[in-house]
């Protein structure tokens, strides 16, 4: 769909052809909005591509079998359901993005791409530029999961760099690498949240009398894309009632639920959690989530490390499905809401462990 790139900063505006996600003048974080018309949505996809009418045009798009995860009902509790977004490739939500930021690194000619990661987004990343035959170069904090590094190295197509710093460290690196090396910059920006906004058209179509749906927080990217898609959802069907989102972060690492709960401003809270893949001190697209809570049902809650820890050991034995911490922590929080007697549904994000 056509479109233009806004940067949330400073307002400038950009046409597709601009090659960044991020704004030449304040380096601000760019935002893709569409012009909305009736029946954009298509509620009847089967496939992840179907949903073309709400994403970026791009002449690279290849058809790689991404998202239209499995909706596995759980076995103790009558009205939740699991959305298996470890069933992607790289066995992560993050693919739902990375198909779409690597087409278009390959639309605006580039041969090489640049991310900031703490292990998912960086091997998904890695395994469809390798697809696309772009080389990738990966900036990680040095005390990420070595089996995550492991999985990015093996796509053969990685060169890791690593950082004495966590996630927020890695992403101001990655993007000085952008502008000095002239790489495409991808990870938690404008094209990745297209895509991964698609996990809620996917669940409104598998349960048509969903209530909440439940997702984990890290850089807020799905978060937000998340509540964009409700929104486009509301543009384009006003007579349709959108689930509430119920955001979680871990107790230790809670930069956004700090912000909600206290009205005041995002600020920098370094993670202390074992849940690496929402181990982010700053989440990115942070503030813009705030701006969406204020027109979509929404709240954010917090569990602990333990009660990930449980909910994983839990998870295995019931299903015999190995998830990360960050993965169940929306299964955590289902346990810690009131919410038997709606439909819900728990985004279980990844299972690289």
């Amino acid at each position: 769909m056509q479109y233009t790139l806004l940067c949330l900063s400073c307002n400038e505006r950009y046409e597709e052809d601009y090659d960044s996600q991020i704004c030449k003048k304040c380096h601000g974080v760019l935002e893709v909005v569409y012009t909305y018309n009736s029946d954009l949505v298509s509620l009847q996809a089967k496939s992840f591509w179907d949903y073309k009418n709400f994403l970026p045009d791009c002449n690279e798009y290849r058809k790689y079998d991404v998202g239209v995860t499995r909706l596995l009902k759980s076995d103790d509790k009558n009205n939740l359901f699991l959305k298996l977004e470890l069933q992607n490739p790289t066995k992560s939500f993050k693919d739902r993005g990375s198909v779409i930021e690597i087409a278009k690194a390959k639309e605006y000619g580039y041969k090489n791409v640049v991310c900031a990661s703490t292990g998912n987004m960086a091997y998904s990343i890695a395994y469809y530029a390798k697809l696309y035959d772009i080389k990738t170069t990966v900036y990680i904090s040095d005390n990420a999961v070595k089996d995550k590094i492991r999985n990015i190295l093996e796509t053969k197509n990685a060169q890791i760099i690593k950082v004495d710093g966590d996630f927020t460290n890695a992403q101001k690196l990655a993007e000085m690498h952008s502008i000095k090396k002239r790489t495409f910059l991808t990870g938690d920006y404008c094209y990745r949240k297209e895509g991964q906004k698609t996990v809620v058209y996917e669940i409104m179509e598998q349960l048509k009398n969903i209530r909440n749906i439940i997702v984990p927080i890290g850089n807020a990217t799905l978060f937000s894309g998340m509540l964009k898609s409700l929104y486009e959802i509301k543009q384009s069907y006003p007579k349709i009632r959108v689930p509430k989102l119920i955001g979680v972060q871990a107790s230790s690492c809670s930069p956004l639920y700090d912000a909600v709960k206290s009205g005041g401003t995002l600020r920098y809270k370094k993670p202390k959690t074992a849940a690496d893949a929402i181990a982010v001190g700053f989440p990115t697209f942070g503030n813009q989530a705030i701006k969406y809570m204020k027109d979509i049902e929404s709240t954010i809650i917090t569990v602990t490390d333990t009660e990930m820890k449980n909910e994983q050991k839990s998870f295995y034995k019931s299903y015999g499905i190995i998830a990360e911490l960050a993965g169940v922590a929306s299964i955590a929080a289902y346990k810690k809401l009131k919410l038997d007697n709606e439909e819900t549904v728990a985004v279980i994000t990844g299972g690289n462990v």
